[in-house]
């Protein structure tokens, strides 16, 4: 039996539509013409509907007279202003409501979630009610209840509430005072920037040092017990000199008595002492100027002693949360931080002879002079935002925690770590990399939720340009686009951001 040789015969080539390759490029191909076809044709459909109007397009409406007033804007606005001004106006409101929004919900949001988690009943309690409450309330609704029932509902500009460090608050807003700096005030600046980047460094560096050896630098923690006494002192300071407005009596010698054995005993085994002590002198003058202020008609003996028994207990907490932290070699040296970043600027301060003077707001006949006027749909848009995306990142943040092994947790306490540093060495940085990406889109949220201001009169972009210049020029598609271009730019660059944020604290598989 004859056995053929096929080996020099070629196989049949198999037809290009039956190659993966190919087909996935002939339907990538097929779309992206369907896309650029439709594209297409809504733009020719827009011009000849437009021409059937006889509208034109084009952005030369931008530099054209408004015409009309914003109730806020950072800076001189007149209704001769131009029409891209607005843009600017609008642009700059919804920024400045979206930073301060991001910067307090983060805070208020990460001690939610921590105080979710903790072993207190009743604080764990308290947060779970906030976050469950505040999540499932719609955003506007909770935005008129701000501005309609809260602010809209305080006294008329003569029976203003009086805030301290000279703040009033009524149905008008907020008004508080105006910094005015000078020309050497710069110089001070300049300080501020240099010594916040010099205790980042030393923080870090300490930091590293303590997880190569097991201990701080023994320099960092000598000069964190001075810096310790330094920064006891002069809280002890304040605190008494609030105390000495309040009950009359209390000389200046008396007051440097007590500041210096408060910073004395702050070195010391009785430190939770000294805590406890200005624990309760804060907590009695600041409530009892608040409530002196918000309820006049209120006996002061009565007032008094209810700031007594909240100063008592603020001492308390304080008394055993201090009874709780590790030895002083031992603790991160959070004085020192701020002993470098707030006296190095004293410094220069006093070196320069720069001033800083502030320009208090004064009744006069029909309202407040001098200062600056926040207005209540500021003040009430900025308050919702925090308080409603702050639950969010709260649950982000419960989520982050409970993430990480529980084996981590009993690692950090072998070592001795209380809960503060177990926390803030070994679980929060574990935590960020499950808590970054969603509270990427938390950041998101609140920008894009700004346009809620629109509701309540604040004059962001959607209300200033997409708003008014939309409805005064008819330029709608010129005017959507700018708007959508401002929040695309806006989530870019905060998606980027964060991204940058992630990949920093990721975890690097070796």
């Amino acid at each position: 039996m004859a056995v053929q040789d096929n080996i020099g015969e070629r196989a049949p080539r198999a037809s290009l539509l039956n190659d993966p390759v190919v087909r996935g490029i002939i339907y990538q191909v097929l779309v992206a013409a369907a896309v650029v076809a439709f594209i297409s044709w809504i733009v020719l459909n827009t011009a000849q509907n437009l021409a059937a109007q006889n509208k034109s397009t084009g952005f030369d409406f931008l530099f054209r007279t408004a015409g009309f007033d914003i109730s806020f804007t950072l800076f001189p606005w007149s209704r001769t202003s131009l029409y891209w001004q607005a843009f600017l106006a609008g642009l700059l409101n919804t920024l400045l409501v979206s930073i301060i929004g991001i910067f307090f919900a983060t805070i208020l949001g990460f001690t939610l979630g921590i105080a979710r988690l903790s072993s207190n009943w009743l604080v764990a309690r308290v947060a779970t009610v906030y976050i469950e409450t505040i999540r499932n309330i719609p955003l506007l609704l909770q935005l008129f209840f701000w501005y309609f029932a809260v602010l809209k509902a305080m006294p008329a500009v003569r029976e203003s509430f009086a805030l301290p460090l000279d703040i009033f608050i009524n149905q008008r807003g907020l008004m508080v005072p105006r910094p005015l700096p000078d020309q050497e005030f710069v110089w001070v600046l300049v300080a501020i920037v240099t010594a916040l980047i010099a205790a980042i460094a030393i923080g870090i560096w300490a930091t590293r040092v303590r997880t190569a050896t097991g201990r701080y630098p023994g320099q960092v923690v000598l000069a964190a017990k001075v810096a310790d006494a330094i920064v006891s002192f002069l809280v002890a300071l304040l605190a008494f000199s609030l105390l000495a407005n309040m009950v009359r009596g209390i000389s200046m010698p008396i007051m440097l008595g007590a500041s210096v054995l408060v910073a004395a005993v702050s070195v010391t085994r009785f430190a939770p002492f000294g805590r406890a002590t200005l624990a309760f002198v804060f907590g009695l003058t600041i409530l009892y100027a608040l409530l002196v202020a918000m309820f006049p008609a209120v006996p002061q003996l009565l007032i008094a002693s209810g700031s007594a028994i909240g100063g008592l207990t603020m001492a308390w907490i304080t008394f055993a949360r201090a009874t709780e932290r590790p030895p002083s070699e031992g603790r991160f040296p959070f004085a020192l931080l701020i002993l470098i970043a707030v006296g190095i600027p004293s410094l220069v301060y006093w070196a320069t002879g720069a001033q800083l003077a502030f320009e208090i707001p004064v009744l006069a006949r029909f309202n407040f002079r001098g200062g600056v006027q926040l207005p209540p749909e500021l003040v009430a848009l900025v308050f919702g935002l925090t308080i409603y995306t702050a639950a969010f990142i709260a649950e982000n943040v419960r989520g982050g925690i409970r993430a990480v092994s529980s084996g981590q947790n009993e690692a950090a306490q072998s070592l001795g770590l209380k809960e503060g540093d177990r926390l803030r060495l070994v679980i929060i940085p574990q935590a960020m990399r499950v808590i970054v990406p969603p509270l990427t889109s938390q950041y998101l949220n609140l920008t894009k939720n700004s346009s809620l201001g629109a509701a309540i009169g604040y004059p962001e972009l959607v209300n200033v340009f997409t708003g008014t210049t939309l409805n005064q020029t008819g330029k709608a598609i010129e005017v959507i686009a700018l708007t959508m271009a401002v929040y695309l730019t806006f989530s870019l660059l905060t998606s980027a951001f964060m991204n940058w944020y992630n990949g920093r604290v990721a975890l690097v598989e070796r």
